[in-house]
């Protein structure tokens, strides 16, 4: 098995009427996220093993750097689908319910997840994630390459990452900026689809949802 980047659902400027420029998103896609497939790729020429295994067995399964650069292979891929052009604005539907059965309302689920996001010390992930223990929807902080993959009663519904590497082009070390426009692209139709169904591991574009 080949490990990759999941194709962007949308062109690298697509988000750039938003907040996001397209040389972010190039700098972050192109060499970030691809980087983290290269290198697992390498490991896995050195680790034949590895190349039986699907990116979230790996995930489950190895420790350290091959680790690493699993995570944050599928970390990016499930960044870049809460991310849409066309995102943002108030949830509405299902998602929009479980939000306010589990923060009493939107607006205190924001205000908690972006106390989260721009509060996190160094680098890391910000989640909203649903805990099958409780049903209900939480929020969940990893730090580094870590994702809520490793906890089995964790299903990521929407991440904001929080690594220089995802903001400094556009914001420099301006995290809040960052974490107020990502609310402008949130793609609550990707949020939607995450509460009825599996661990989500195909591609898609904005346009399909």
């Amino acid at each position: 098995m080949t490990f990759s980047a999941e194709p962007l659902p949308y062109d690298h400027g697509a988000l750039a009427s938003k907040g996001i420029s397209k040389e972010q998103v190039t700098f972050h896609y192109e060499k970030h996220h691809k980087g983290y497939a290269a290198k697992l790729n390498a490991a896995a020429e050195a680790n034949p093993e590895l190349k039986k295994q699907s990116l979230i067995e790996i995930i489950k399964t190895v420790k350290g750097p091959v680790f690493n650069s699993a995570a944050q292979l599928w970390n990016h891929n499930f960044y870049w689908k809460s991310l849409c052009p066309n995102g943002g604005g108030v949830p509405t539907g299902r998602i929009a319910a479980e939000i306010n059965k589990s923060f009493g309302s939107f607006d205190k689920f924001k205000e908690e997840f972006t106390t989260a996001a721009t509060g996190h010390f160094g680098s890391g992930w910000a989640w909203l994630v649903k805990d099958t223990n409780t049903n209900a929807l939480k929020i969940y902080q990893t730090h580094d390459a870590n994702t809520p993959l490793t906890e089995d009663h964790l299903k990521p519904i929407l991440t904001c990452d929080v690594w220089e590497h995802a903001y400094y082009i556009d914001y420099r070390n301006d995290r809040p900026a960052y974490v107020n426009t990502w609310w402008n692209v949130v793609n609550w139709k990707f949020a939607e689809m995450q509460l009825s169904t599996k661990v989500n591991k195909g591609n898609f574009k904005c346009s399909d949802l």
